[in-house]
């Protein structure tokens, strides 16, 4: 089986029954992460592979350790780890030494932009409470900016 096919098995169970703030299937968000780092009509994408395998663990590592001995390196290649790991807010010392992790991963930062459209994609908020929806605009903003991408 290959990596990103054992990735999206182990993220769909280790999100089972998990729902996000809308009260939707939290994995919905994992798989349109996953997707989204792919890039349209390149068969043979460079890192697509490495960033969608990183984009099913995303959330798995910080959100459900318990899975997190499925992760380690006796599939998973190193580079991918580290993606995953850097991923994870639990790993750093505060939000600037997040940040710092990720913008200094290539596969991380494609998978945290990825996942901050899609948690601050409007269709999504509007099935928030207007006050969950505006705190959720105002902490992305900040994160693309801490990221170094303008709002």
């Amino acid at each position: 089986m290959d990596v990103v096919q054992r990735a999206k098995e182990l993220a769909h169970r280790a999100h089972a029954g998990q729902v996000d703030k809308a009260g939707r299937p939290y994995i919905e968000h994992v798989a349109r992460v996953a997707a989204a780092v792919r890039v349209p009509g390149h068969v043979n994408c460079s890192g697509c592979d490495e960033a969608e395998t990183v984009a099913w663990l995303h959330d798995v590592w910080e959100d459900r350790p318990d899975f997190n001995n499925w992760i380690l390196p006796r599939w998973l290649p190193m580079q991918m780890v580290q993606a995953v790991q850097a991923l994870n807010r639990n790993n750093a010392t505060g939000t600037d030494a997040y940040f710092r992790a990720v913008k200094n991963d290539a596969i991380a930062l494609r998978v945290k932009l990825a996942d901050i459209a899609d948690n601050s994609d409007e269709d999504r908020l509007a099935l928030l409470s207007p006050a969950v929806a505006d705190r959720l605009r105002k902490k992305y903003a900040r994160a693309r900016r801490a990221l170094g991408v303008e709002s």
